[in-house]
């Protein structure tokens, strides 16, 4: 019975090894690089890279140590990283046409795959091909019908910025977090936008959203998000904080569905308020099925305008506030030249920015550093290609690295200094910079880039017209910031004194 037992005790032993050893076979033959395919770290096997990715900036020394295009996996993805203004122009620009679809994403998948359907919904980061490109060019058009690029619209960000204006006056020079106020502010602007109107900074609706909104997108960058992405047939049974990307989300969807049905109560086709209504009326002329005009594509399209217009702008507000306080002379050096050029009796107008070059370096030198979104989205090689003499096959996942752009040492000069010198010329002139890519670039170039460029001018000039922006003496606020699909400042308190 002993000698039984241990043959036993053997033979599962060498069927464990044996099984073992047909996974490594397996995982060794699915995941082996096509011929010249761009190099990276050595992959462990069925996690790949992933246990080496979290660091504070490993694309960074990725990229030193194996060249601007080079490759990482993760779970059973593999991803091609392009960095360097170079690379990324080439990619986003010149082969764009290639690299214009995003691939699958199992994030998106879970929340946002129509039933019955075989695309992803949305408007800025899901859909593909004519259906991308519809909701894209009325999105365009909508957005421009409700004033984007127009007078009326820099009149509603200027009431806005009243508004803001009272509410920092009600600190009394007392320290507060301007995170708040600053997503409240922005996301004004949108809703006036989307839904026809503002909310009041204490609605508990509106900050609930604003709340699932920021948390969502913190987590969907985080490690949990990334986990997701890698692994998502183990993940979605699992207990953990990435659950509350979708639990998030889908707060944030019934939110706007809310909002979609009291739009259906009022509606008149002929003169549409705002997105909502020009969406709803062209569901009445695009009804035929495989149109991706229905009222569950409607909240999504609404989420995708507001992760878009939202907490890139009122970040970058906050890294404004953080760079400014840190380089005093350079605050001195704007409000000087706004008092000289606007004073302080009136509000701001975009026609005030070509006479005000020195301010307009600072907004677009706060952005650079501030690098508010760091990797841009994936895309797809929709056929197998070039890039910097490597082979990237058909379907390979390829992220743009904009960090490696906006801090191209071949392109700035003290790339790892705020200097707004970066943008004048010897006569103190505003220079404008083709390696300032913030918005990324090609035909997924970010959607609301004109609304987050006069929002960006209006609000910045605004807040230091009125005020003098200060923290605790001896103290310098913390440039490093945190990583989620955006990169946020470390929570900071300020002091606010009117001029």
């Amino acid at each position: 019975m002993w000698l039984s037992d241990v043959f036993l005790s053997l033979d599962l032993d060498f069927i464990f090894l044996l099984i073992l050893l047909f996974l490594l076979i397996t995982d060794y033959l699915n995941n082996r690089k096509p011929l010249n395919y761009p190099p990276g770290p050595l992959a462990l096997p069925f996690v790949g890279n992933i246990l080496s990715v979290d660091n504070k900036n490993p694309l960074r020394q990725l990229a030193e140590d194996y060249g601007n295009v080079f490759s990482v996996r993760l779970g059973r993805e593999r991803w091609v990283v392009v960095c360097g203004y170079k690379m990324v122009k080439e990619t986003l620009v010149t082969q764009v046409d290639n690299f214009v679809d995003r691939p699958h994403s199992a994030i998106a998948d879970r929340f946002n795959k129509e039933p019955s359907a075989c695309w992803r919904l949305g408007v800025f980061f899901t859909t593909n091909g004519e259906m991308w490109k519809r909701q894209r060019r009325f999105a365009l058009s909508t957005l421009r019908t409700f004033g984007v690029g127009k007078r009326n619209l820099e009149q509603s960000i200027c009431e806005e910025i009243r508004h803001l204006q009272e509410e920092i006056e009600k600190e009394k020079g007392q320290a507060f977090s301007p995170a708040g106020v600053f997503n409240n502010a922005v996301s004004n602007i949108i809703c006036q936008l989307v839904m026809g109107k503002r909310f009041d900074y204490n609605d508990y609706n509106f900050q609930i959203m604003l709340k699932y909104i920021s948390e969502a997108l913190r987590l969907e960058g985080s490690i949990w998000g990334l986990l997701y992405l890698s692994f998502p047939a183990v993940m979605k049974h699992l207990p953990g904080p990435h659950n509350k990307i979708f639990s998030s989300y889908n707060s944030v969807l019934d939110f706007f569905s809310q909002e979609i049905e009291r739009h259906k109560k009022d509606l008149d086709h002929s003169h549409p308020r705002d997105y909502i209504d020009a969406f709803l009326t062209e569901m009445q002329t695009h009804k035929e099925p495989g149109v991706s005009f229905t009222e569950s594509n409607l909240a999504l399209c609404c989420l995708d305008l507001f992760l878009a217009g939202t907490e890139t702008t009122a970040t970058t507000l906050q890294w404004a506030l953080i760079y400014l306080i840190n380089n005093p002379d350079i605050q001195k050096n704007i409000q000087a030249e706004i008092d000289r050029v606007i004073g302080q009796n009136r509000l701001p107008t975009m026609a005030d920015r070509p006479n005000l070059p020195y301010t307009d370096a600072v907004i677009h030198e706060v952005q650079r550093m501030g690098n508010i979104v760091p990797l841009n989205g994936l895309r797809v090689a929709a056929k197998g290609t070039t890039l910097d003499g490597y082979f990237i096959p058909k379907g390979t996942s390829v992220m743009p690295n904009l960090t490696s752009v906006l801090f191209d040492p071949t392109e700035w000069e003290t790339p790892d200094t705020f200097n707004p010198g970066h943008f004048l010329d010897a006569e103190g002139r505003f220079v404008r910079r083709e390696a300032f890519l913030p918005f990324s670039a090609g035909k997924r170039a970010c959607l609301g880039e004109g609304l987050a460029r006069m929002e960006l001018f209006l609000f910045f000039v605004g807040l230091f017209q009125r005020f003098c922006f200060s923290t605790v003496d001896g103290v310098e606020l913390r440039t490093e910031g945190i990583i989620g699909a955006t990169r946020t400042p470390f929570p900071f308190h300020i002091y606010a004194k009117a001029r």
